[in-house]
């Protein structure tokens, strides 16, 4: 069964009975990251095998993800869109181009800066920005920041200027990937080094190792809606805000397909429970695919709520 589950996940066929015509084609965003993959791939697999979609993948990221919204009115269906780091969207919102779906992480996400809590306990001014930037050389002196294409990256940017990295003698290192941001964390908690760096969730790393968020002060809406934007012309210190993570359609797709519609609505997560799904898929060297069927086939009291009876009673041939 779980052969055949693996097979389906990753695209090999459809089952039969399942025609790629009832729903017609979807447009469907993947973020470069994990959590947002794997809540794609359980997505793609519901529409897919539940309602008959034709679910064409749309690699994407934060800013390329809502530029293309507002651009092009694409992709239909973009999961795991953290807002705060997309300003853009409450334009298009207002606009009524697009329209919020769900909290598709119902608790919101967290960013911050973090050091390991080794470093903490050592030396307790670590716990804040000040006492960071005033001992760079006990967190290795190097910032860990965000991949190029995230929401974050400009906002980093733009405190790094504001807090005075250079001055302090801190430098940055930018990562080329969500993995590797994770597996220098990783690594150097497991091996009791310095880290300093940026860090969202739900990720598995954080539900993993204990790190300490960073007291980066106040923050500041106007100050971090400035931070957010490349041409922000006076970068100003303001901590992470808790994050909205939506579920966003286009109107006009929300309106044509009323049933996918309904459906993404009821796709959620807790922050904690898409860690401990992250942490499995870390532990299993899973896919974010087997991520997806370990999760459809170990809760299914769960999706079946998601989904309407037609959809239910196709998908029950996989899984009963």
């Amino acid at each position: 069964m779980k052969k055949l589950l693996f097979a389906i996940a990753l695209g090999a066929f459809t089952l039969p009975g399942v025609a790629h015509a009832e729903c017609g084609k979807v447009s469907l965003a993947e973020m470069n990251w994990a959590s947002a993959s794997f809540i794609t791939k359980v997505t793609e697999f519901l529409m897919t095998q539940g309602y008959g979609c034709d679910v064409t993948l749309v690699p994407s990221a934060t800013t390329t993800a809502i530029t293309s919204l507002a651009e092009n009115n694409e992709p239909d269906v973009v999961p795991e869109l953290w807002i705060n780091s997309a300003p853009l969207y409450t334009k298009l919102e207002a606009e009524g181009k697009v329209r919020k779906a769900t909290n598709v992480i119902s608790d919101g996400g967290i960013e911050n800066w973090w050091v390991p809590d080794y470093l903490v306990e050592e030396h307790p001014e670590l716990a804040t920005i000040d006492g960071v930037l005033a001992n760079p050389a006990l967190v290795g002196g190097k910032f860990h920041n965000c991949p190029d294409g995230w929401g974050c990256r400009i906002a980093n940017d733009n405190l790094v200027k504001a807090f005075a990295f250079e001055k302090h003698g801190m430098e940055v290192f930018n990562h080329g990937s969500g993995e590797t941001l994770s597996a220098a964390m990783a690594s150097a908690y497991e091996n009791k080094e310095p880290f300093f760096g940026y860090m969202y969730g739900p990720t598995a790393v954080l539900g993993r190792y204990n790190m300490v968020s960073v007291d980066m002060g106040p923050h500041d809406a106007d100050i971090h809606a400035c931070n957010q934007t490349v041409d922000c012309k006076s970068p100003a210190k303001s901590a992470y805000p808790a994050a909205p993570v939506l579920t966003v359609v286009t109107a006009d797709f929300a309106e044509s397909n009323q049933e996918i519609f309904d459906l993404v609505s009821k796709i959620s997560f807790t922050s904690k429970g898409l860690s401990q799904l992250l942490a499995w898929q870390a532990d299993n060297g899973a896919s974010s695919e087997e991520a997806a069927v370990h999760f459809l086939t170990e809760n299914k009291s769960t999706w079946e709520n998601w989904v309407n009876d037609a959809a239910r009673e196709k998908l029950s041939a996989l899984f009963d």
